[in-house]
């Protein structure tokens, strides 16, 4: 049989790869696998239509002889029978094969390997289960990673395993390591994120394993390279036998590696870091049951990594609200200016971790901290930072984006809450120096780029470490830190409506800063959301609101504080703040409402206010429920409308009373529906009577109806207002 491998640096379906190709490399279809196992992709008629040329070595035909033929013709009726049952190891004729199989667009891809000893003896699969009891011991990420590092040495036998954690840049840092001990470390070594292009890591994130036996393999073409049916080639995404990049061969072979294997892990569905293993003593090849081991601790620690950093963040984020609730209620009973109140409010700095802030107000600029800009740069830092689709804004690095304030070490970092060119407020951050170890100069590349012409790229060839002193930049903002200062610059927007002469205008910024024209868009739930204003009043008191909790159900709310104007577009925006708060504290529906009326009893003095909770689990449709003095929500499907039997106790701001949460299941295609008294409730009209046409108009029109049309439709019943603001808000799942 001819040698039809590929070349080095040749990738079958797309040739040459250089300098101009490396990020668009298509390595997800090399058209070629590892020599170490044989791949047949088949037809729904399990017929081969492309299989590895070595497919003779194991099975024992020829591959020009093999395409069409079916899979137990092949392999023999005991290993098709196997396979089509999920077996992971079978007999294939006298031989133990380890197999895989999964699907890449219409075809079925089996992979067949020969059972290797490596590994066997070291930690079988069902051993683990005590690694992962080791692993769920650890009090910090650090030391999960460090636990992991020693578990997945101890299964997979490499010469050296790491744990590589990504930051925000998709750069590296080893922050766990286990090795052999005459090896040099590479503990606490950045590496660029160039070194891992990012088709390299979307491929990380949809297949969690990836071993290279041998770095000295000759690549296997696929026979044919191209689907006969598609013209395309194979999409080996999910494929153990994936032959790899020969950049990345290049790579490891100027570390001195001769064998690898990753593990991805994996946090919210995004790729947070990699287990890294090198061997420098030639092949290693570990079994497909030490590989199955190690991905499932993978696996494991990414599920322990999120919890802990979720876990981490929330702690973070509670304390935060705390000092936020003390600001707030200094600044709400405080007769000075609001302006001036948070300005001299102790904890203006540390609420978000600041040295220097600055107000704008009218051309009026107001200094506190440390704060070294001229009024020329805070201008332009503020007009940088100004995004109208985001009230609080931040950067680490304002040098980037103003120039002019470049070199000044107090103000490295800048986080903005304001919603009109002229009103603003910063919060400033120093200069954080970093000493940052690389591993081998990151420029590298870049320098390469630059020399012109068509160079073939060459990785790295130089991993000692290479010190590098970043400046310019703070420290990151963390996200739970904007969200407070959000809260608090919407918290001064509310006072300032009440205490200033253009309360028409600052109603009007309020409003759209607090009660957003369109509701967020989750995977599976569709919503739509209407406020309708008062004929004689710009804002009222409804308001309603939805946010994602942190174990992933979502929150929708719809309230409505007595009143019209800004005191009551005020308390709106400190009760949705705290009950922002309650839900975050992961209390329940009913607990929160009871919560909320005693903040309102002890701080809102003589406000009083209605809200209806709703917490619904998008992946089982389950819904707790909630009320406080509001109108009962309705339950609509294609067949009827039903008003929801939720109990309902005394208003909020009364001090008294208990709420009760009941749980319902929302089926796919029924909609429910949350509104404000001002839909119904009219003078000189019933009430039941018109609550009763809602729940008719509702039935009547929901068949088929796109849930924004509907909801447009429903607020026909509003007809002139009635001297009242309404809101209305509907969910489904799809």
């Amino acid at each position: 049989m001819p040698d039809t491998t590929p070349p080095a640096g040749h990738t079958p379906a797309y040739g040459e790869v250089d300098l101009t190709t490396c990020d668009r490399e298509p390595i997800h279809i090399p058209g070629a696998i590892q020599p170490h196992g044989v791949l047949l992709a088949l037809d729904e008629d399990t017929r081969a239509v492309m299989v590895s040329a070595n497919l003779a070595d194991l099975v024992g035909v020829e591959p020009e002889d093999a395409i069409g033929r079916r899979f137990a013709d092949l392999v023999g009726q005991e290993l098709a029978t196997a396979v089509d049952a999920g077996a992971e190891t079978a007999l294939l004729r006298d031989v133990v094969v380890d197999v895989r199989r999964h699907r890449s667009g219409d075809r079925l891809v089996v992979e067949i390997e020969p059972l290797s000893p490596v590994g066997e003896t070291r930690q079988p699969y069902q051993s683990t289960r005590s690694a992962m009891t080791r692993l769920a011991q650890a009090s910090s990420v650090v030391e999960l990673a460090s636990r992991l590092a020693l578990e997945v040495r101890a299964v997979l036998g490499f010469d050296r395993v790491m744990v590589y954690r990504f930051d925000e840049e998709w750069n590296g840092e080893v922050i766990a390591e286990e090795k052999r001990d005459d090896l040099n470390s590479f503990l606490g070594l950045h590496y660029p994120a160039t070194d891992i292009p990012a088709q390299a890591r979307r491929l990380y994130t949809v297949n969690w394993t990836r071993l290279i036996a041998d770095i000295d393999y000759r690549p296997v073409p696929l026979h044919p390279v191209f689907d006969a049916d598609t013209q395309a080639p194979l999409d080996l995404s999910h494929a153990t036998l994936r032959s790899v990049s020969p950049i990345h061969i290049e790579y490891l072979s100027h570390m001195g590696v001769t064998a690898s294997m990753s593990v991805s892990l994996i946090v919210d569905g995004e790729l947070w870091g990699l287990i890294a293993c090198h061997h420098y003593s030639g092949a290693h090849r570990p079994s497909h049951e030490a590989r199955s081991a190690a991905e499932f601790l993978g696996q494991v620690a990414s599920q322990l990594a999120g919890g802990r950093e979720r876990a981490d963040n929330r702690e973070r984020t509670l304390a935060a609200q705390t000092v936020l609730g003390r600001m707030i209620t200094r600044t709400s009973a405080n007769p000075e200016s609001p302006l001036v109140s948070v300005m001299d409010d102790p904890e203006l700095l540390s609420l978000v971790g600041a040295t220097g802030a600055v107000l704008s107000y009218d051309g009026v600029l107001t200094v506190r901290g440390e704060v070294e800009l001229d009024r020329d740069q805070l201008d332009a830092v503020a007009a940088a930072l100004e995004d109208p689709n985001s009230y609080a804004t931040a950067t680490d690095r304002i040098g980037e984006l103003v120039p002019s304030a470049a070199g000044i070490p107090s103000a490295a970092g800048v986080l903005r809450v304001g919603s009109a060119p002229d009103r603003w407020l910063l919060w400033l951050r120093p200069e954080q120096e970093r000493v940052v170890d690389w591993g081998g100069d990151p420029t590298n590349k870049e320098l390469a780029a630059a020399e012109g012409g068509h160079v073939r790229l060459s990785p790295r060839r130089s991993f000692e470490k290479w010190r590098q002193v970043v400046r310019g930049r703070s420290t990151p903002w963390a996200p739970w830190k904007l969200e407070v200062a959000d809260a608090l610059g919407k918290h001064l927007i509310g006072l300032l409506l009440s205490r200033s002469r253009d309360q028409i205008a600052m109603a009007e910024s309020i409003q759209r800063s607090v009660v957003a024209d369109q509701p967020p868009t989750y995977p599976g739930v569709e919503l739509a959301a209407r406020y309708q204003p008062a004929s004689t009043f710009q804002l009222g008191g409804d308001w309603w609101d939805t946010f994602e909790l942190p174990d992933g159900r979502i929150a929708f709310v719809v309230g409505d504080v007595a009143g019209h104007g800004v005191s009551a577009a005020s308390a709106m925006t400190q009760v949705r703040t705290a009950l922002r708060a309650y839900l975050f504290e992961g209390h329940d529906p009913a607990t929160c409402l009871d919560r909320l009326d005693l903040l309102m009893a002890g701080l809102l003095d003589q406000r009083i206010a209605t809200a209806v909770l709703a917490v619904l689990d998008p992946r089982t449709g389950r819904v707790e429920i909630a009320s406080a003095g509001h109108p009962r929500p309705m339950l609509v499907t294609d067949q009827e409308c039903v008003d929801l039997d939720v109990p309902v106790r005394p208003l909020l701001g009364v001090g008294a009373g208990a709420a009760e949460t009941i749980e319902l299941d929302l089926a796919p295609g029924a909609a429910l529906l949350l509104y404000t008294d001002g839909l119904v409730e009219r003078r000189d009209a019933d009430l039941v009577e018109r609550t009763e046409r809602l729940c008719r108009l509702a039935a009547e029109t929901y068949a088929g109806a796109d849930l924004e049309s509907w909801v447009d439709r429903l607020l026909e019943l509003h007809d002139d207002g009635g001297g009242d603001d309404t809101t209305v808000f509907a969910l489904r799942l799809r």
